[in-house]
């Protein structure tokens, strides 16, 4: 290994010890490759899954490997035709055995900060599906909460609004104008200090620059 990915493996190892802790799980992926194969073998055969929206699962190739699997009963409200529609994919996704999602930043000490604009991805999060896997690049580690608030407002939210080609002040400056317009992508924040239930949410840490 280069200095960087044992860097990146030592930090990683530090975190999880953390989330140990605050009753949840994390695994060391050293690349894209790695998290698939260790994602699929926590997914297991017939059951149901749904994802939030995140360029980390599609950079990895889970998303992939997920739509791939004729074993599984996926929730993709990408495949929905109507508001309805939408509507009903993310009241489903409450149910699913297992939900997939990103994080826009983690401490070291092991706490998940996550800035969201309709707010069901951090509601899944919170509450409802039995099992969360959370899949992040190393270059979302920051030291402290407030450092991961600062990273989701200047460094995720406005690449995200390009993204999505929300008008918003991040979009146009690069930098968080605190905006309360209606394609504001910061309606909630949440912080996640501890699960509820002893290995429901799961860390994979990817040792590689993901998502946003």
């Amino acid at each position: 290994m280069n200095p960087k990915q044992t860097f990146y493996q030592t930090q990683a190892e530090t975190i999880i010890q953390n989330l140990k802790k605050r009753r949840m799980e994390g695994y060391y992926c050293p690349t894209k490759e790695d998290a698939v194969k260790t994602a699929m073998s926590l997914t297991a055969a017939g059951t149901t899954v749904s994802f939030g929206g995140s360029v980390t699962l599609s950079e990895t190739g889970i998303l992939d490997a997920l739509k791939s699997r004729e074993d599984l009963r996926l929730i993709d409200r990408g495949m929905a035709k109507t508001p309805q529609e939408i509507k009903q994919a993310y009241r489903d996704s409450f149910s699913a055995d297992t939900y997939f999602m990103s994080t826009n930043a983690i401490t070291l000490d092991g706490h998940l900060v996550n800035v969201d604009g309709n707010g069901n991805r951090v509601a899944a999060l919170i509450y409802g599906p039995d099992q969360v896997i959370i899949v992040t690049g190393m270059n979302k580690v920051t030291s402290t909460v407030e450092d991961a608030i600062q990273r989701v407002r200047n460094l995720a939210s406005p690449p995200n609004c390009v993204r999505l080609n929300k008008q918003t002040p991040c979009a146009a400056t690069g930098k968080c104008g605190h905006c309360l317009g209606d394609d504001c992508i910061c309606s909630q924040t949440v912080i996640t200090r501890r699960s509820g239930i002893v290995g429901r949410i799961k860390v994979l840490f990817v040792g590689e620059t993901l998502g946003y």
